[in-house]
C-alpha cells in the first residue's frame, strides 16, 4: 500500500515526482536570478555588511508594508471590487506570519537583554 497514492498509487508518485521537478527548476531559476541581482554592476565594490539597526528597520518596514497591502486588499474586497478571495486570504496570512515572526524576534531580543543585564560583572 502506498503512503502517497491511494487509489492510483503509481499515478500519485508520478505526479509528486513531476511537482518535485518543477520545484527544483523554479528554485534553480530563482538562484540564477538572485545571483544576477547580487552581482555588482559595472565592477562596483560590494557594499559592506549592513548594521543591525538597518537590517531590523528594513524588516519592520517589510512587515508594515505587507500588513498595509493585506488591509488594502481586504478593504477592496469588502467594497465589492473584483478581487480574488484567495489573493486576499494569502495576503492576510503573509501579514500574520510576518507579524508573528517579528513578535518572536522581539521576545527573543528582550529575553537576551534581560539575561545580559542580570549577569554579574
Amino acid at each position: 500500500m502506498s503512503g502517497v497514492g491511494g487509489v492510483g498509487g503509481a499515478m500519485g508518485v508520478d505526479r509528486v515526482m513531476e511537482l518535485r521537478a518543477q520545484i527544483l527548476e523554479r528554485n534553480a531559476a530563482l538562484s540564477r536570478a538572485n545571483a544576477a541581482a547580487s552581482a555588482p554592476a559595472g565592477g562596483a565594490a560590494p557594499a559592506g555588511p549592513a548594521s543591525f539597526t538597518d537590517t531590523f528597520t528594513d524588516a519592520l518596514k517589510s512587515v508594515n508594508e505587507s500588513q498595509s497591502k493585506a488591509g488594502a486588499l481586504s478593504a477592496a474586497y469588502e467594497r465589492g471590487e473584483t478581487i480574488d478571495i484567495a489573493k486576499v486570504m494569502l495576503a492576510r496570512q503573509e501579514a500574520s506570519v510576518g507579524f508573528e515572526a517579528t513578535l518572536q524576534v522581539r521576545n527573543k531580543l528582550l529575553a537576551a537583554y534581560k539575561d545580559i543585564m542580570s549577569m554579574p560583572v
